[in-house]
């Protein structure tokens, strides 16, 4: 026989993500805004810039990305 009991677990969820350019703040509700937040998450390496193997973390909207790498990128709709 098997026995079971209902769990109460809390758990995290984004409510919001701030730009960490224009300080927007973008929530799950707008959807399509929300799906173009994105996450710069890397380790710096040895006599980095940014700091001998530092964590480096940064969020941006689609308008501040474009507006950082719009310059430097290349955007082809047939990349993959």
């Amino acid at each position: 026989m098997i026995k079971t009991v209902i769990l109460n677990v809390p758990r995290t969820e984004v409510v919001a993500i701030t730009c960490d350019k224009c300080g927007k703040e973008i929530t799950p509700h707008a959807a399509m805004e929300y799906q173009e937040v994105y996450h710069v998450r890397f380790t710096g390496g040895y006599a980095s810039v940014f700091g001998d193997e530092s964590r480096v973390a940064a969020d941006f909207c689609q308008q501040c990305l474009k507006e950082i790498i719009g310059p430097y990128c290349r955007a082809d709709k047939d990349f993959l």
